[in-house]
């Protein structure tokens, strides 16, 4: 690893280390540009990981104050925790499930596959899917997808042969282990899965890919990257030209620091990229930056979800094997006789048991919820990955009211849900309860929306500059050196886990902005 000098007006700033900014550090040192990259949280490794829950939560997760408001069950339920994502060096590739689908053509055409949907802010792609696969198949090669290239599926735990078992039951047809970025063989350098479950505690194998053991060391490898840890971005600075030249940020000792740049990438999970372009407003852009659209923040999408359990007279033992390893696909489709437009996926979930009481159930402590506690063993679950529809007020703000720990405005995120939304939920909570009433379920407890773990869409690409943050390379309209890597950038959500994805896309971005380096455009 090199050392950069904080008046080096050469170097490429990434924020955030995770799927989108850890590969583009990745793809930028390997081809000899060098990269500063901040990361607000610690390093951590497969040797230091904590796999007692509590301990775990606390070692990976933004804690960082939040606000939130609207009409989501979260606002309700998790008023501290609106949204779940890592604050850590490879961001949340290092507690996620690593389940890794692609989307579907037609999502990338959501306003001409869904029409004009009153209260929605549909646009489609400003890229085809033909070029989006292109950067599929290298991520999926990257990261050892299952069931692409040849390469195996993940075994079949308890608790997903209760899920094909229902779903068979009601005529489904694509039930699999999924298509996820965990190791069913050693690939990589790396071992495969034990199947001792805890994926969303960080991977003690490695199995799970994860920017923290694979690109990044990499980068580091090359000589060209910078890796600052505890390193909080405050603020994008920009010259009279408009164009950004320097990142403050506070260091590990809470020092003010200030880092030129030649351009900055912005990847910091899509509620702190958008929170820190409206923090960067000034004389010359006084809305935020990036914001002369008014649609950075706006139309925040994070996946409609919701939990299913299934109680039976048997032990599942639903622990056991990797959490996410199963889905039924059948319901990716776009069928408005359902009553709502968009597919959602059916994919199998557990929860550790001290987290389970705490997130997974839909009420408060009593005799009927410590039954379903004393069934943990006898325990099946799934939950909905479906695709909730942008809206425009549905943002990140800042909230002036409440400060971080640095002086600075919190982001606030606001969601009201749209009824394509809720009944969209309906239908996939009806169809989990009757694929696990077809295989006998004693009792079936529907569980509440979780905090958001799949934030999206706050900056997302555009053909016009009216209608998004970004063109289709993640390069804002406004700023032509001032880039967003991470998800931020979709311009609707589908309904796929949108790692692999982000992943895709960073690729992408990465061959682009190398381009336009040596054509000095920026």
């Amino acid at each position: 690893m090199s050392h950069i000098d904080l008046h080096d007006s050469g170097a490429v700033v990434i924020i955030g280390s995770g799927a989108g900014g850890g590969t583009l550090a990745h793809e930028l040192t390997r081809r000899g540009i060098r990269v500063v990259l901040l990361e607000a949280g610690r390093r951590q490794s497969t040797e230091t990981f904590s796999q007692v829950p509590g301990e775990a939560f606390a070692q990976l997760t933004w804690l960082d104050r939040r606000t939130q408001s609207g009409n989501w069950g979260v606002a309700r339920d998790f008023p501290a925790l609106p949204v779940w994502h890592c604050k850590t060096v490879g961001g949340t590739t290092v507690h996620w499930t690593a389940s890794a689908p692609r989307l579907q053509p037609w999502e990338l055409r959501a306003r001409t596959t869904y029409g004009n949907i009153g209260g929605a802010s549909l646009i489609d792609w400003p890229i085809s899917y033909e070029e989006l696969e292109k950067y599929y198949e290298i991520a999926e090669n990257r990261l050892g997808v299952t069931r692409r290239n040849g390469v195996p599926g993940l075994p079949a735990s308890n608790n997903f042969k209760v899920m094909y078992a229902g779903a068979k039951k009601l005529g489904y047809q694509q039930v699999h282990t999924g298509h996820m970025a965990i190791n069913s063989r050693a690939f990589d350098g790396r071992g495969y899965c034990i199947q001792q479950g805890f994926c969303v505690q960080g991977c003690k194998m490695g199995a799970k890919w994860s920017t923290l053991y694979t690109e990044i060391p990499r980068a580091e490898a090359t000589g060209n990257l910078d890796l600052r840890i505890e390193s909080m971005a405050t603020k994008i600075e920009h010259g009279a030209d408009g164009r950004v030249n320097a990142v403050v940020y506070r260091d590990n000792h809470g020092k003010e620091q200030r880092q030129q740049a030649r351009l900055v990438c912005v990847a910091g999970n899509a509620i702190e990229t958008a929170r820190l372009l409206l923090l960067s407003a000034s004389s010359k852009f006084p809305q935020g930056l990036g914001n002369t659209s008014g649609q950075v923040g706006r139309n925040y999408c994070h996946h409609i979800t919701g939990f299913v359990w299934g109680i039976f007279d048997k032990p599942v033992y639903s622990w056991r094997g990797a959490t996410l390893a199963g889905v039924v696909e059948d319901e990716v489709r776009n069928d408005p006789r359902r009553g709502f437009v968009g597919g959602y996926r059916l994919e199998l979930l557990t929860l550790d048991l001290p987290t389970f009481p705490l997130v997974g159930l839909p009420y408060g402590w009593g005799r009927d919820f410590a039954s379903i506690m004393e069934s943990y063993r006898n325990l099946a679950g799934m939950f909905i990955n479906g695709e909730d529809l942008p809206r425009s007020d549905n943002r990140v703000t800042l909230n002036f009211a409440v400060k971080d720990d640095h002086g600075l405005p919190v982001a606030n995120v606001h969601v009201d849900e749209h009824v394509n939304d809720q009944a969209m939920r309906k239908h996939a909570q009806g169809q989990m309860s009757k694929l696990y009433d077809a295989v006998g379920a004693k009792r079936i407890v529907l569980g509440p929306t979780p905090p958001a773990t799949h934030n999206l869409c706050t900056a997302r690409m555009s053909v016009a500059p009216r209608d998004g943050v970004t063109n289709a390379w993640g390069q804002t309209h406004d700023i032509k050196n001032l880039f967003i890597s991470d998800g931020s950038v979709l311009s609707s959500p589908g309904a796929a886990n949108p790692t692999l994805t982000i992943v895709a896309l960073a690729l992408r971005q990465a061959e682009y902005i190398r381009q336009q380096m040596r054509a000095h455009r920026v």
